[in-house]
């Protein structure tokens, strides 16, 4: 197990990430690299990259393919070719596990009440993300590689409303898991995820662990003042930190996926800080303030990533 960061394929970011003591990496953006479906000579580059990384003694150990919604008709085609690209170019490299977002159907119906629009249940819709999925699920394991769904709710608050993610609500990994004979599809387990919706990170590793492929390494903090005094959907009770500025115990996270066979690293996600941030960047929606940030023009990103690195790898085995 190794503590990584996530990344462009970008020499740039790949040196950066070497410089920081990372030693694997998440390939993110996928869908939009050198790499993607309209790139002809797509196995030169997936062959430079991996090269430049192992002369960094870095590790890729996952490539997150396409973080959108591939059971949208207008992406579907799209999403499909993406992730059979990453697939090949994963098993081309040697990196065993392609990431991404599973989806959701999204159909709207008019409560009778109050004549507003509302999701029709995602459970409605189960068979076909199930019919979506496993034949790509068949594809990545006969080329040996495995799928991973990110749980992030990509909705707000940080809660599964309104959001375009199955996976967003734990009890939907296991009707999924239930109903789908794939078993090379698991999670890109995220703590932060579970902590805003009040689910214990710890207890969730004893029940999914063997399903659990790749980790996302982000924290979250839940203010309970704040809680207490205006409820759950209030912006600020939930919000995403960096690894040892939240309240997930990371001791007991490393125990309980190495005691669950994880066989992958751990790769920090940044940006979403509030404070540890490079506050002169455009920042994700759900950091974003009405009130002025009194650290404007601060870079603190790097100082983040550097205090998660340090908090994991007291927890970490030596390779």
């Amino acid at each position: 197990m190794r503590v990584g960061v996530l990344i462009r394929s970008d020499r740039n970011e790949l040196e950066r990430a070497h410089q920081l003591g990372f030693r694997s990496i998440e390939w993110i953006r996928f869908d939009d690299s050198p790499c993607g479906v309209a790139e002809r000579d797509w196995k030169s580059r997936a062959e430079q990259f991996a090269a430049d990384a192992r002369s960094r003694n870095i590790r890729i150990s996952a490539i997150g393919a396409y973080y959108r919604n591939p059971l949208d008709p207008k992406q579907t085609e799209h999403a499909r070719a993406t992730f059979q690209r990453a697939i090949e170019v994963a098993a081309h490299i040697g990196t065993k596990t392609v990431a991404g977002f599973p989806g959701a159907v999204i159909e709207l119906e008019t409560h009778h009440n109050g004549g507003n629009p509302v999701y029709k249940p995602f459970e409605n819709y189960l068979p076909q993300v199930v019919a979506f999925w496993e034949p790509l699920a068949r594809y990545a394991a006969d080329r040996g590689v495995r799928i991973a769904f990110e749980h992030c709710p990509q909705g707000p608050y940080h809660l599964p409303l309104m959001h375009y993610n199955i996976f967003g609500q734990p009890a939907m990994w296991e009707r999924f898991f239930n109903d789908s004979k794939a078993e090379n599809i698991g999670i890109e387990w995220d703590a932060s995820h579970l902590i805003c919706q009040f689910i214990d990170p710890v207890a969730n590793i004893h029940k999914f662990g063997s399903r659990i492929f790749h980790v996302h390494a982000k924290d979250a903090y839940i203010n309970r003042p704040l809680l207490e005094q205006f409820g759950i959907c209030h912006p600020g009770v939930a919000e995403h930190r960096f690894v040892g500025l939240g309240q997930a115990n990371w001791a007991e996270i490393v125990h309980a996926l190495l005691r669950a066979g994880y066989d992958s690293d751990l790769n920090v996600e940044g940006r979403h800080d509030p404070v540890y941030r490079d506050h002169a960047a455009e920042q994700p929606w759900d950091v974003k303030s009405s009130s002025p940030d009194r650290l404007a023009g601060k870079n603190l990103e790097e100082p983040g990533l550097l205090i998660a690195r340090r908090t994991l790898e007291a927890y970490v085995p030596a390779e």
